[in-house]
C-alpha cells in the first residue's frame, strides 16, 4: 500500500502576476523550485491565504532568481496580485518510507527570496536543514 504525503512546500509566497490569457499553470522562480524539490510540470496544490481558495495545477519554471510567482489561465481567477499563497507538492510513499522523507519547506520573504529552508518533523515541528 502507498499513501499520499506532503513532499515539498513553498510557504507564503507573494503572487507577483496573474495572467488569465495563458494556457494554464503556475510559473515559479526556478531557484524556489530547486530549493523545494518541486519539478517542472509537477502537479501542485495551491492555497490562497488571503481568500481561502484551494486548487491544483502544474508548474512551469520561471527565470531563476526572479522571485516570480504567476498564476496562469483559469488559475489566475483564483488569486489576486499581492496575495500570499502556499504551494504544496505530494508524493506516493509506502508508510515505512514516510519517516525517512520528511517534507522540505521553503519559507520566503515578501519578495519571494528564500529566508529559510526546513523539514517538518513529528507533530509539525520544524527542523532547519544543514
Amino acid at each position: 500500500m502507498e499513501i499520499t504525503v506532503l513532499k515539498s512546500k513553498i510557504h507564503r509566497a507573494t503572487v507577483i502576476e496573474a495572467k488569465l490569457d495563458y494556457v494554464g499553470s503556475i510559473t515559479i522562480d526556478e531557484a524556489l523550485m530547486e530549493a523545494s524539490g518541486i519539478y517542472e510540470y509537477e502537479k501542485v496544490q495551491i492555497v490562497d491565504v488571503n481568500n481561502g481558495n484551494r486548487f491544483e495545477t502544474y508548474v512551469i519554471a520561471g527565470d531563476k532568481g526572479s522571485g516570480m510567482i504567476c498564476l496562469n489561465g483559469a488559475a489566475a481567477r483564483m488569486v489576486s496580485t499581492g496575495d500570499k499563497v502556499i504551494i504544496m507538492a505530494y508524493a506516493q510513499m509506502k508508510p515505512e518510507e514516510v519517516k525517512e522523507n520528511p517534507p522540505k519547506v521553503v519559507f520566503v520573504n515578501d519578495d519571494n527570496t528564500i529566508s529559510r529552508i526546513t523539514n517538518y518533523e513529528k507533530h509539525g515541528l520544524l527542523k532547519d536543514m544543514e
